[in-house]
């Protein structure tokens, strides 16, 4: 027989009431929460990974690259950067970052790499987001990535065995990413400006400037 543990004698002092049932979970409190919301939810689209086992400093680099692009530009800038014909120039997190010419004509100072893992899991995202733009009905052809974010996740700890029997941490640093795609609107003509004020109004403004109350008969 096996002797009761201390949660047992708790539970016994003090059992659960009625009123004290567990609710079930409301939807708003189980769905994703984005950094922000799209100007015309009808028009733009989302995706979401959590916990992406991709290096976050890489990833944040990339994400601002391909920001404010189109959908069809963005995904042939980072097929280039896996075939290592375009460099994702690194503005923030460039610490020991060497320079390459190829991120110097993305109008940086130089410093650039090729982080062909954090490009690939943005593809996906954008492939993801594309195939709920074309659910929802939206013109895939005008799509922007109006929205993209990158946040730090938990860090992973693992171990590595070093000499004289050191043992050192070997963290991973994953990241959540977002992204919105939204249509891109036409451009709005300006309307034309008003005829010009007639003489007089000029002048009646120019003596309400210099002070005059009175007009000279």
């Amino acid at each position: 027989m096996c002797r009761p543990t201390r949660s047992d004698f708790f539970l016994l002092r003090n059992p659960p009431r009625r009123d004290q049932a567990l609710l079930p979970l409301s939807p708003s409190s189980t769905m994703v929460k984005y950094a922000r919301d799209p100007d015309n939810s009808t028009k733009a689209c989302k995706a979401r990974g959590s916990d992406l086992r991709v290096h976050f400093k890489n990833t944040r680099e990339a994400a601002q690259a391909i920001k404010h692009m189109e959908l069809a530009k963005a995904k042939r800038y980072l097929e280039d950067v896996c075939a290592h014909k375009q460099a994702i120039p690194f503005r923030r997190f460039c610490g020991g970052v060497g320079r390459t010419a190829q991120a110097k004509a993305r109008h940086s100072n130089g410093q650039g790499r090729w982080p062909v893992k954090s490009a690939t899991f943005l593809l996906g995202l954008l492939k993801n987001a594309e195939s709920n733009a074309e659910v929802k009905g939206l013109d895939v052809d005008t799509l922007v990535v109006s929205h993209i974010q990158v946040n730090q996740a938990q860090k992973q700890r693992r171990r590595t065995y070093r000499a004289h029997g050191r043992i050192n941490p070997y963290m991973s640093s994953p990241c959540h990413i977002e992204l919105i795609l939204s249509e891109k609107e036409a451009p709005v003509k300006k309307e034309a400006e008003e005829a010009a004020a007639p003489e007089a109004h000029r002048k009646k403004q120019a003596r309400l400037r210099s002070g005059a109350t009175s007009t000279v008969a």
